[in-house]
């Protein structure tokens, strides 16, 4: 056989079984991740800051859940209301719970989408799944600033960048954040000399072509979302820097609430690769701890303690409500 049959017969094989071969991928880079990261943790040590931590801490992270969710309702029944005309609370705080369940474990949380749409029965899943984007954009705009921001600081401080290159990289994420501000609140924004600009280059228009929806968002439903979003981002990094306290017994609240942000950056930023985040998250946390000072074992009990709470307890949950409808 030929060069040119086998290289052939091996594109036509992959897009064959290409679901099968990414979803194999993702599941062996995650067991990679979690087999690494537990490799670089004594076990031994992950027991005894189990045994030692303050166990008040602890519940007190399990107890925040509740305006976790809560605001992620908020969130998405503003969307629900604005984006898909439903003003069914009970359907909508369902829907939220059955996308986390369907998304925890699949590759790039895709089954949220189908989730969140199986109560909307009159609705289309493009419609479902056009408003779940909408309402993931505003958290994800805010996880990408403080996390740029909480990013530039750390390679400062840690690698001993020189100033101007900071201030420059400042700059350029504030310029950056102040663009997407000015394309959800203000429609004229779309139309001035800097799109004119922008419509020269090619790669960039077509960049703001695709998020042209932004302009069609009612003003005071953006302000809301960003408010909530902002919330409910607060609400995450006080979680994992409690759970830090919790197993660290010391309290450095700059440094737990810096690595915070950097490791909910991280683990949203490359989620791709892993299922639910799996590896991702608690790498992060002992890489960026253990930078500042943490234990491996305190760190990655923060970070798998934060998995447990905030995505396995509500996919449990959202599993329960999938299983009842059908088993109607």
């Amino acid at each position: 056989m030929e060069l040119a049959e086998v290289k052939n017969y091996l594109v036509k094989s992959f897009l064959l079984y290409k679901n099968k071969i990414i979803l194999f991928l993702k599941i062996a880079v995650t067991c990679g991740l979690v087999i690494f990261v537990i490799s670089t943790v004594d076990l031994s040590d992950v027991i005894t800051a189990l045994e030692n931590a303050n166990y008040f801490l602890i519940i007190v992270a399990l107890v925040m859940l509740v305006p976790n969710v809560l605001l992620q309702y908020w969130k998405w029944n503003l969307t629900c209301k604005s984006v898909l005309n439903c003003v069914d609370r009970k359907k909508v705080f369902n829907s939220l719970l059955q996308g986390i369940a369907a998304g925890a474990f699949t590759p790039l949380r895709l089954g949220e989408y189908f989730g969140r749409a199986f109560l909307f029965s009159n609705k289309t899943l493009l419609q479902v799944t056009i408003a779940t984007l909408i309402d993931k954009f505003f958290p994800l705009s805010i996880v990408a600033f403080m996390g740029s921001l909480s990013s530039i600081l750390f390679i400062h401080f840690y690698y001993n960048v020189t100033l101007y290159i900071t201030i420059a990289l400042f700059i350029v994420v504030f310029s950056i954040f102040y663009i997407l501000i000015q394309l959800l609140i203000s429609p004229e924004f779309w139309n001035n000399f800097l799109f004119n600009k922008i419509r020269k280059s090619k790669s960039l228009y077509n960049i703001f072509r695709k998020m042209s929806f932004l302009k069609n968002l009612d003003r005071n439903y953006s302000l809301k979302m960003y408010l909530i979003s902002f919330l409910f981002y607060v609400c995450f990094v006080m979680q994992y820097v409690i759970l830090v306290f919790a197993f660290t017994n010391q309290i450095h609240f700059t440094d737990y609430f810096w690595a915070a942000t950097l490791v909910m950056f991280v683990k949203t930023f490359f989620p791709s690769i892993s299922l639910s985040e799996l590896g991702i998250r608690e790498g992060a946390s002992v890489f960026f701890l253990g930078q500042m000072g943490v234990d491996a074992a305190s760190a990655f009990n923060a970070a798998f303690f934060l998995f447990l709470i905030n995505i396995l307890i509500p996919a449990l949950t959202g599993s329960l409500l999938l299983f009842k409808k059908n088993n109607a």
